[in-house]
């Protein structure tokens, strides 16, 4: 039963979607009450491409969006996998049927600034969206979170999880919920939480594992932000922006250290 009282600000989500997202969605909702998605269309993988070459080069750029293919592909493989997992951890990985969606072409055009000030938000939760320009942050009157599938600043970026596993850290396996500032997952750390991977898992399900033990921190920092309570920490980690690991990499550690 929700327990939201119906004088409490709204609560909003941006977000690109997938079935972990969802599953954090609901259980935010479950607890503190109805929830605004606004959805953003997903970047074109030639988008993607053209910016990653330009920061990385093109060989490094072309060997990540292979990888990408892969667990595209991996996703559908181990589809059985990941059906235990959902059921098992009790996730609701789609939207219920009363969920308002809002859609917009991206997170920093200007259909998503117009939703967020209709809505007049208490808090904003950024969950698998393009990363916020710094005009876009700067008219946004509430607090915005950030849910990030990694231990920042350790692990900030891409795939936390796996570069956690795949340095041999598995101790950081986890994720983090921060405020949200012009950096890529630099902002203050407000909650943190660790589990483990469990057999079958890959760098395909490590997501939905994570969000399944990542629940209860995404409704904490959020119900702080409703309330104004918000406090962050120093992890005292080193800080290190990761990328998708190309497909040499990722074959030749899911070979040699088992970690796929």
């Amino acid at each position: 039963m929700a327990t939201q009282k119906s004088h409490t600000p709204p609560i909003v989500v941006v977000t690109e979607g997938g079935p972990h997202i969802w599953a954090i969605v609901n259980a935010i909702a479950d607890k503190l009450g109805p929830v605004s998605v606004i959805l953003e269309s997903p970047e074109s993988k030639r988008q993607l491409l053209r910016g990653r070459a330009r920061r990385q080069g093109w060989i490094s750029a072309t060997g990540q969006l292979g990888t990408m293919v892969l667990t595209r592909l991996g996703k559908r493989f181990f589809a059985g996998h990941a059906a235990r997992l959902i059921a098992e951890q009790k996730l609701q990985t789609e939207p219920k049927p009363e969920q308002k969606i809002i859609h917009v072409p991206s997170a920093n055009a200007p259909e998503c600034l117009q939703a967020i000030e209709e809505i007049r938000p208490g808090v904003l939760l950024l969950a698998g969206c393009r990363l916020l320009s710094r005009p876009t942050l700067a008219k946004i009157a509430c607090p915005v979170l950030n849910y990030h599938a990694g231990i920042a600043p350790k692990y900030r970026g891409m795939n936390g999880g796996y570069w956690a596993l795949a340095s041999g850290d598995a101790d950081n396996f986890g994720t983090t919920v921060h405020l949200v500032d012009a950096g890529v997952d630099t902002g203050g750390v407000l909650r943190q939480a660790r589990g483990r991977p469990e057999p079958g898992d890959t760098i395909s399900s490590y997501a939905l594992r994570q969000a399944a033990f990542s629940r209860d921190i995404c409704v904490e920092a959020v119900s702080d932000a409703l309330a104004g309570k918000l406090a962050t920490s120093d992890p005292g980690l080193p800080s290190k922006q990761w990328y998708h690991p190309t497909i040499w990499f990722y074959l030749w550690t899911g070979m040699t250290k088992r970690v796929w």
